[in-house]
């Protein structure tokens, strides 16, 4: 997924950043091509940040307790990049995301364009989510 010269922010629903099998990786690729790379989610501000502290990864931005919807809106508005790409992981991610002026990419195809693996199919991100959930 390179970016074309277009100055670029990127943002990854928490969601998509757990079905890639190396997220500290992929944030460091991605800033090698994007002005920007954040994480956003609709859990409380504190446990996004204990995630991306545990993944070894360091956003410029993680949501606020506005949650997704109002993380995209904000963070639209505090970069302005040429492009505006939301990763994420659902029909309802999409519609949030073009609603709001953002492309939009699934993560398979994010991965495939990128050349980022995909976590195995073993149902670790759905265990490591119940238990940060619970």
């Amino acid at each position: 997924m390179v970016s074309g010269g277009a100055s670029m922010t990127l943002v990854f629903k928490r969601a998509a950043l757990e079905r890639l099998a190396d997220p500290a990786a992929v944030f460091a690729d991605a800033r090698e091509w994007t002005e920007v790379v954040g994480l956003v989610s609709d859990e409380a501000p504190e446990r996004l940040s204990d995630y991306a502290d545990r993944e070894g990864i360091d956003p410029e931005f993680i949501s606020s307790a506005r949650g997704q919807t109002g993380g995209l809106a904000v963070v639209r508005q505090q970069f302005p990049t040429e492009r505006h790409v939301f990763v994420g992981t659902t029909d309802e991610d999409r519609g949030v995301a073009e609603s709001l002026g953002w492309e939009y990419l699934p993560v398979s195809e994010a991965a495939e364009a990128a050349d980022w693996s995909l976590a195995a199919d073993d149902g670790r991100w759905r265990q490591e989510r119940e238990a940060d959930d619970g």
